[in-house]
């Protein structure tokens, strides 16, 4: 969070398409992340109700985000050197789950935080508004 690169990382965008998102099953996965045990490990983002802090849910939600790209990668990297060492199936086992566990969170809070973008955004229009009225 103290670097430099942060800011870049914490608006990071891999598919801005909400319909290719849909096709590779996002939603689906969301659908998994809520109504399964796996809604009970991050209780920091949480909206419980309207007058939470968009702003400290969307930063937990980029530190998450950036924690699942980095273990993401770091999975990656093994998976390709056990590729050349053992087999492609054992690379291919290893990188499924790797994608379930570490990519598609990060695609989910990626799309999580453009909604709450938005609805940041509109607060501050409303203000704005309220204020030069």
């Amino acid at each position: 969070m103290k670097t430099k690169y942060y800011k870049k990382l914490s608006n990071l965008n891999f598919i801005k398409s909400k319909t290719l998102n849909k096709n590779i099953g996002i939603k689906y996965f969301k659908w998994i992340v809520k109504n399964t045990f796996f809604k009970f490990f991050n209780q920091k983002i949480t909206l419980e109700n309207k007058n939470v802090d968009l702003i400290k849910i969307r930063n937990e939600m980029t530190l998450s985000e950036i924690s699942h790209l980095i273990g993401f990668v770091f999975v990656t990297i093994f998976a390709i050197y056990k590729v050349f060492n053992v087999s492609i199936v054992f690379g291919l086992t290893i990188m499924i789950p790797n994608i379930l566990l570490n990519l598609y969170p990060s695609l989910l809070q990626q799309e999580n935080k453009r909604r709450i973008d938005i609805i940041i955004n509109r607060k501050i229009k409303t203000v704005a508004n309220d204020v030069y009225s």
